[in-house]
């Protein structure tokens, strides 16, 4: 009996022992979290490798170069507009710096018309839908109100003549699927292609003359347009050369050419119920020494020369002023 007690007693202690034992640990590791300093990782020192120069040098090695801060100066070109009203922007994207002419209707976002072919010729370029060499559709025999169109017509002439019915086949042919996916990696404005055969348009009601992009759905501002065309020809494009060669050679403008400076770009125009609300030029120049970016746009008034001419003929005096 003597043993036994014995032998409960032990029990007992060596219990007693494993419950103070582990009280104590879980109180030291309560402290341990709660109080000690969280240790913070000093960055690794980045030891410049022959490529990579410092204070100031160009950089091209794996360090990362300077961002430089956005620049947005307002200009008075109203000498260019008289009283048409309308809208500027010039962008250098070597100095980051728009200059912008009435600001407000430049950050306004409105139907693209035409000017919206530099982007489905360069979705079809791209994917093999236009191939430049063997690219003429076969006139439906249907009289158009531009006699340009009433023929069969090549990508050069149909996109120099803005001719409607071959760039809806066109972009009937990207679909709706790859048009979103480009639109959309191309930050193009509202990217709404809702109204894909354009019934919204009230100037046309015409299948083959209406679209999303015409008085429709898809919108775009001014200085989205330029940002675009930076998006597709400036350094850091994601395009083939061979694809934005194509579209330059159409873009060019040698009518407008002066010895140093080349025009590329684009007309676009819309109506509604006859009256022309829409009028842009949009595209890039260069010179021997840089490229800039621009876009003119000219908004409904009353009595005046609305007219994508008119708008490219501002793109052209604005853009040469700048550049001389």
């Amino acid at each position: 009996m003597r043993k036994i007690d014995i032998s409960i007693k032990i029990c007992y202690y060596v219990l007693l022992l494993s419950v103070l034992t582990l009280t104590g640990c879980t109180r030291d590791s309560d402290t341990l979290t709660d109080n000690q300093p969280v240790e913070v990782q000093a960055p690794e020192e980045i030891i410049p490798t022959k490529e990579t120069s410092i204070e100031g040098i160009e950089q091209t090695g794996t360090a990362t170069d300077e961002i430089q801060e956005e620049v947005i100066t307002e200009v008075d070109w109203s000498n260019y507009f008289g009283e048409i009203n309308g809208a500027a922007v010039v962008y250098d994207p070597a100095e980051n710096c728009y200059q912008l002419y009435n600001q407000e209707l430049a950050l306004t976002r409105r139907s693209p018309c035409s000017t919206f072919k530099i982007i489905s010729s360069l979705i079809a370029l791209e994917n093999g839908i236009i191939e430049p060499d063997n690219s003429t559709r076969i006139w439906s025999r249907e009289i158009f109100w531009n006699e340009n169109w009433n023929r069969n017509i090549d990508f050069s002439d149909a996109f120099r003549t803005s001719c409607v019915w071959y760039f809806r086949q066109v972009i009937d042919e990207i679909g709706k699927d790859m048009m979103q996916d480009e639109l959309n990696k191309l930050q193009y404005g509202n990217c709404d292609i809702s109204d894909w055969n354009g019934e919204l348009n009230t100037n046309n009601s015409n299948p083959a003359l209406t679209g999303f992009w015409i008085e429709s759905s898809l919108l775009i501002s001014p200085k989205e347009q330029v940002e675009v065309m930076e998006r597709i020809f400036g350094d850091n494009t994601n395009y083939l050369e061979a694809t934005r060669s194509q579209l330059e050679e159409v873009m060019l403008l040698s009518e407008l050419g002066e010895s140093n400076i080349l025009i590329y770009g684009k007309t676009g125009m819309g109506m509604s119920y006859g009256v022309v609300v829409d009028a842009w030029f949009t595209g890039f120049a260069d010179t021997p020494e840089k490229r800039v970016y621009f876009c003119v746009y000219l908004g409904e008034t009353d009595d005046k020369d609305v007219s994508s001419t008119k708008a490219r003929e501002i793109a052209a005096n604005i853009v040469f002023a700048y550049l001389s």
